[in-house]
Parts: C-alpha cells; sequence; structure tokens
C-alpha cells in the first residue's frame, strides 16, 4: 500500500509563504506523477496542480502566479510552495499519486494523502 504523509500547514498572514511536504512511501520505486487538491469548509474539493515523474508541471490558472510545485525523487519527497497567500487559501490541502507517471491534468489519481490545514489570516 502506498502512503502518503502531508506536512507543512499552519497559520500564516495574508502575503506570507508556506511551504508544504508530501512524503511516499509504501513501494522500494516511486515513479508517480504528484498532484496537489485542496478543499475549503463547505466545498468540493479543488485541483491545484501537478507534476509528472520528469518534472514538468501544470497548475489551475488561478494558481498560475503564486503557486510552485516541486520533487525531490531521491527522498521521494513532493513540494507545494505558495506565495502571496490570500485568506481564501484557506483549506486542507492534499496530495496525491499517480500510477500514471506522466498525468498532468487533474483526474485519475490512485492514492491519497490524509491533508495539512493552511490557513490564511488577514
Amino acid at each position: 500500500q502506498v502512503q502518503l504523509v502531508e506536512s507543512g500547514g499552519g497559520l500564516v498572514q495574508a502575503g506570507g509563504s508556506l511551504r508544504l511536504s508530501c512524503a511516499v512511501s509504501g513501494r522500494g520505486l516511486w515513479n508517480y506523477a504528484m498532484g496537489w487538491f485542496r478543499q475549503a469548509p463547505g466545498k468540493d474539493r479543488e485541483f491545484v496542480g501537478t507534476i509528472t515523474w520528469n518534472g514538468d508541471t501544470a497548475f489551475a490558472d488561478s494558481r498560475k502566479d503564486r503557486f510552485t510545485i516541486s520533487r525531490d525523487n531521491a527522498k521521494n519527497t513532493v513540494y507545494l510552495q505558495m506565495n502571496s497567500l490570500k485568506p481564501e487559501d484557506t483549506a486542507v490541502y492534499y496530495c496525491a499519486a499517480s500510477k500514471n507517471p506522466n498525468n498532468r491534468g487533474r483526474d485519475n489519481y490512485d492514492y491519497w494523502g490524509q491533508g495539512t490545514q493552511v490557513t490564511v489570516s488577514s
């Protein structure tokens, strides 16, 4: 079983930055595309962005200017760097793994983490 554990969430003031991590374990070979999603209270889960095994990234249009996704395959870890945070960014952030290593979209993710809370105060 593949397990994903997010970390790095917390409370930050508007305009600040936060870096989330997602550590993947459970399999010896890690060749997943990795996505980031978020879910605010009372709303559906939404797509933030994705990074393929080779490091190609794609973002939802509303987050291209502020968010960056990277990965360290040697550490089996994916990162979400969030800058210029706004109160509307407040949500539980999830990472997800796709068995398709070239997945560049918002669908077809196979494993999910439990999420980490990000709260942005004004």
